[in-house]
């Protein structure tokens, strides 16, 4: 797909011509049970239906509150079949979370895997199961009008405002997911474990890169985190995309049992996977390759680093950091605050363009016209929020959002590069950065290192300017539904620290 064709036909069609190419390919495992496309796509239709006959109808919200299961994959075909608009809610997110989503959603039914789902009240909303649908209508075939709905509605995890919901069109998710999919090459004989939540575009996405492909898709159901490798290794796993706190899981798992396994590729987005982190992922599964990748859901990807297998020792440290280069029809550049192009090397604001970026924020067009504009050559942009710098080589170096990049007795550092010096100190499993409204900061760590191994171990590998005012140690650190670290939940706690001497 090329810039100028995005081709934004009914994302259904992928699983249609997956059925057409490898009928009898398995399509999803969950648990003991295993679905070839040619079933899948049969029984999405029978549920497209029967939503019909219940009056869903072209345009309509449908949430899918589901874990990550075959009812999910099943369900999501379906609703994009009826060519209504999928909003897909983790099963973990809070009643506050969830009544906050539906009023702005306004959805016209809510599918839940179970029927025992302690659901709150959501003033009147249909609620069902996929199996306790009514029966279907009989087929009918009608012409799809010229515009079609969105696709997904995919809301921003709200750690630090009210949920948005991004407003993603069929031709932009397409688009991406053919580029993500031209760069990372899966093919019809992977397998791809998919731990992170559907309700994550990092997740969703991989349903529809393993129909592209013909590849096999393992989903866990309800299954603990702990199983992971047992069902990656079970499933004859091949792919395994990864946040830096399952990566952590992973190894851990990895070290009571060395087994090999068929995991031929780690991917990595949502947060920075520290290059120590990377490292132990190849030593633990020999021959596997980390890709880090960068994007965010209002543009769903935007880099794909090189797969690297086996980085040199003493490579540059900013390479082994990068996150790649910009996708295929991606335009990436640096931008001051001014709005104007910086050199190489130079930290700036990341701004992207390209048949990726979605429309925009449901129901929010203020929202909406703070993130997204045109450049003076009247290209559609995303102002990403995000800071980072570009090498000659047109690789990305991730600095972080504005409020992680720091300043400090004029030294100019970020919680990114603090937090991968944590990580870096024998001991430390996961470290996250925080800061209080008075200025100090406190580095939380998970891991059985002793606080005042941390502070020393900081002192050798940081500048006193960039030392954390705290060190402190807790037994996990707190996680949001899409797994990553909440570093709200952090800020609100009043940390038992060591100090490390940050400030004098």
């Amino acid at each position: 797909m090329s810039e100028q064709d995005p081709t934004p036909k009914g994302l259904h069609r992928l699983l249609d011509d997956a059925a057409a190419r490898h009928p009898h390919r398995t399509a999803v495992i969950e648990g003991a049970r295993a679905v070839d496309y040619a079933r899948l796509s049969r029984r999405v239709d029978q549920l497209a239906r029967r939503l019909a006959a219940i009056g869903v109808q072209r345009g309509d919200r449908v949430v899918l509150l589901m874990a990550n299961s075959l009812a999910f994959v099943e369900s999501l075909y379906a609703v994009l079949r009826a060519g209504a608009t999928a909003v897909p809610v983790s099963p973990d997110a809070k009643p506050f979370q969830l009544r906050k989503i539906t009023a702005n959603a306004q959805p016209i039914l809510l599918l839940a895997d179970r029927a025992d789902r302690d659901l709150p009240l959501l003033n009147g909303l249909p609620t069902h199961t996929p199996d306790d649908l009514p029966a279907a209508l009989p087929p009918t075939a009608v012409p799809p009008p010229p515009d079609e709905p969105p696709a997904f509605l995919l809301y921003t995890s709200g750690s630090t405002s009210d949920p948005k919901g991004v407003i993603c069109p069929p031709g932009a998710v397409l688009f991406a997911v053919h580029a993500i999919a031209q760069r990372l090459g899966y093919t019809e004989a992977d397998t791809v474990y998919c731990r992170p939540p559907f309700s994550f575009d990092y997740g969703l996405y991989q349903i529809l890169l393993c129909a592209l492909a013909g590849a096999t898709l393992v989903v866990s159901g309800d299954q603990p985190e702990v199983a992971t490798l047992r069902i990656a290794r079970d499933s004859g796993a091949t792919v395994m995309p990864l946040v830096p706190t399952l990566a952590t899981s992973l190894l851990t798992l990895a070290r009571r049992d060395p087994r090999p396994t068929r995991l031929r590729l780690f991917t990595n987005t949502g947060e920075h996977l520290p290059s120590t982190r990377a490292d132990a992922l190849r030593a633990a599964f020999p021959g596997a390759e980390v890709v880090p990748m960068y994007g965010m859901t209002e543009c769903k990807r935007i880099t794909i680093a090189d797969p690297v297998t086996d980085p040199e020792p003493g490579a540059d440290p900013a390479l082994r950091a990068c996150v790649g280069r910009a996708l295929p029809g991606t335009t990436l550049r640096i931008l001051n605050e001014d709005g104007e192009p910086v050199p190489p090397g130079t930290v700036g604001e990341i701004v992207v363009s390209g048949p990726h970026l979605m429309a925009g924020y449901w129901r929010d067009p203020e929202e909406t016209a703070l993130r997204y504009g045109h450049d003076c050559t009247g290209r559609r942009v995303l102002r990403t929020g995000d800071y980072g710098s570009l090498d000659a080589e047109g690789r990305l170096r991730l600095e972080g959002r504005r409020d992680d990049l720091i300043k400090r007795r004029g030294m100019r550092t970020s919680t990114t590069e603090i937090e991968a010096a944590a990580c870096d100190v024998p001991g430390v499993a996961e470290a996250c950065l925080t800061g209080a409204k008075d200025g100090t900061l406190t580095l939380w760590y998970a891991g059985p290192a002793d606080p005042a191994v941390v502070t020393a171990g900081l002192r050798d590998r940081l500048e006193g300017p960039k030392l954390p005012d705290g060190v402190a140690s807790v037994a996990d650190l707190p996680r949001t539904v899409n797994g990553k670290i909440d570093r709200r939940r952090l800020t609100d706690t009043i940390p038992q620290t060591a100090p490390a001497g940050g400030q004098s």
